[in-house]
């Protein structure tokens, strides 16, 4: 697969345009331990209410308390998107694994925890700063397509692996799935979308862009298991 590489002047320019909006659409930052995300917070066009974003603000940073109070672990990211909680990171064993996401699970307003921790020891310095790079391009080239609204999505990077969030069509969920695979670097796409339908979009008052005239969707990995009225 051609893979999409930020190497021009006018990319360094995009991704410059997508530290930005990251930074712009941080907000209140989510507290975090490891990991890498870009774009979280409110945002203007956010497909989420307004309390529904403070809600998951309250939810990462909840989590992230009580992530804390378990002294054994090791680097943990908890990123809530319309009170779904995402958990991406290492931690020493399986005992662990699930007793972070029996702790997060007791958050309120927590409606799915999909664990996404790995079994391992803690990743380096360098590789968390990779992902952030990892992050921001594949950001800044979601911004690029023009048949996608980028503000749709959150971008979570781990390990080289690319976790997409967000409130999507089922066009937008393929298609933003195939963009992020197009970054060099990118090892793995896994989808943590709520899908809507057309319908469903237009009663938000924010409508998808047109699907381009073709598309060529990429090939994905088998998906593991996603929770119910998840899709990855």
């Amino acid at each position: 697969m051609k893979k999409h590489t930020l190497h021009t002047p006018h990319s360094l320019l995009r991704l410059t345009a997508a530290l930005t909006l990251a930074a712009t659409m941080a907000g209140c930052a989510p507290l975090l331990v490891g990991g890498a995300v870009i774009g979280s917070g409110l945002f203007v066009t956010d497909r989420r209410t307004t309390g529904i974003q403070f809600e998951d603000q309250a939810i990462e940073l909840k989590a992230a308390s009580r992530i804390r109070d378990l002294a054994t672990l090791g680097n943990v990211s908890a990123v809530s998107y319309n009170r779904v909680l995402l958990l991406t990171g290492e931690v020493p064993s399986q005992a662990d694994k699930t007793r972070v996401a029996e702790a997060v699970a007791r958050v309120e307003n927590v409606r799915n925890v999909v664990n996404e921790l790995a079994v391992l020891g803690n990743s380096s310095a360098g590789s968390r700063s990779n992902d952030a790079l990892l992050g921001t391009k594949v950001k800044a080239t979601l911004i690029d397509a023009k048949d996608l609204q980028a503000n749709a999505y959150k971008v979570v990077a781990e390990r080289g692996t690319i976790y997409l969030m967000g409130r999507v069509s089922e066009r937008e969920a393929t298609r933003g799935a195939e963009v992020a695979r197009s970054v060099s670097g990118v090892q793995k796409v896994v989808r943590v979308f709520e899908i809507l339908s057309d319908a469903e979009l237009a009663a938000l008052g924010r409508s998808a862009p047109p699907a381009p005239i073709s598309t060529t969707p990429a090939a994905a990995p088998a998906p593991a298991p996603a929770p119910a009225g998840m899709s990855r």
